[in-house]
C-alpha cells in the first residue's frame, strides 16, 4: 500500500536524506520517495505504519501529516507511484549530470592522449580515473553531510560506521590526485580495487532489490536515482584498475 504525507522542516538536500533514511529504517517501509519542493513524501508500505511510528523515527525539527489515504499497489509491481515520480522526467533529464561528466572526463582523455603524438592505453586509463576520482570527490564535498546521509542509506561499511561517508570522499580525491601525478601505481589500483569493489556490493544489492533511494555517486547536488548506471560506474572502475594490476605484473 502507498500513502502520501507531508513532510515540513526540509530545508536542503542533506534533509530530504535524513527524511529518507529513518523513514526507510521503519519496519515494512519499502520505498520512499521524497520532493523538497512540494514538501511530500510517497511511501510505500507491505503493512500499515501508523503516522505516530513515522513521527517518532524522525528528528524533532521535521514534522510529517498525511495528505491521502492509503493506494493499494497492484501485486504485480509494488512501485507505481514511483514509477509515475520518475515518468515525469525523461531518461536524458535524469541522468544528463552524470553523463556529462562522463563525456567532459572522456573528452579531456582523449584530447591529452592526441595532444602527446601517440595513443596510450595505459596513461589514457590512469588519466580518465584521475578525472573520474577528481570531479566525484568534488561534488561530494560540496555538501559532506548531505553525501553522508545519503551513502548510510545503501553503502555496506558506512550503515555501520557513521564516520566512512567522510573517509571515503577524501579518499576518492587522494585517488584521483594519485592517479593525476602517476604516484606508486601498484598501490593505487590495488586500493582502487578494493574500494570500488566493496561500494558495488551495497550498490548492487539497492538496484536488485528494487529500492528507489538517490545515488550518492555525485553527492547531494543532483538527485540521481540509484540504478544500473551507477553499477556501470563502480564496475568500470574496478575494471580499469584490475587490468592495470594485471599489465603491471605481465610486464
Amino acid at each position: 500500500m502507498i500513502h502520501e504525507y507531508q513532510v515540513t522542516g526540509m530545508t536542503c538536500s542533506s534533509c530530504v536524506a535524513k527524511v529518507q533514511s529513518a523513514i526507510l529504517k521503519v519496519p515494512h517501509i519499502s520505498s520512499v520517495v521524497i520532493s523538497k519542493e512540494e514538501k511530500k513524501a510517497t511511501i510505500t508500505m507491505s503493512e500499515h505504519v501508523a503516522l505516530e511510528s513515522l513521527q517518532t523515527a524522525l528528528d524533532a525539527r521535521y514534522s510529517i501529516t498525511e495528505l491521502k489515504p492509503a493506494i493499494f499497489a497492484n501485486p504485480v509491481s509494488t512501485y507505481p507511484i514511483d514509477s509515475l515520480t520518475e515518468e515525469k522526467k525523461s531518461w536524458w533529464e535524469t541522468y544528463k549530470p552524470v553523463l556529462m561528466v562522463f563525456f567532459y572526463i572522456t573528452a579531456i582523455t582523449l584530447l591529452v592522449q592526441f595532444s602527446n603524438g601517440s595513443f596510450s592505453w595505459m596513461q589514457g586509463m590512469q588519466h580518465f580515473m584521475a578525472g573520474f576520482f577528481l570531479v566525484f570527490s568534488f561534488f561530494k564535498l560540496l555538501n559532506l553531510e548531505g553525501f553522508a546521509d545519503s551513502y548510510r542509506m545503501y553503502d555496506l561499511i558506512a550503515k555501520k560506521f557513521k564516520q566512512w561517508p567522510y573517509w571515503y570522499a577524501f579518499i576518492e580525491l587522494g585517488l584521483g590526485l594519485a592517479f593525476l601525478v602517476n604516484f606508486n601505481p601498484l598501490m593505487t589500483n590495488l586500493i582502487t580495487l578494493i574500494v570500488m569493489s566493496v561500494s558495488v556490493v551495497g550498490v548492487l544489492q539497492s538496484v536488485l532489490n528494487k529500492r528507489k533511494i538517490k545515488c550518492a555517486c555525485l553527492g547531494a547536488v543532483f538527485n540521481l536515482p540509484m540504478s544500473t548506471i551507477t553499477i556501470i560506474e563502480d564496475l568500470l572502475m574496478i575494471g580499469m584498475s584490475a587490468i592495470m594490476i594485471f599489465i603491471h605484473f605481465v610486464n
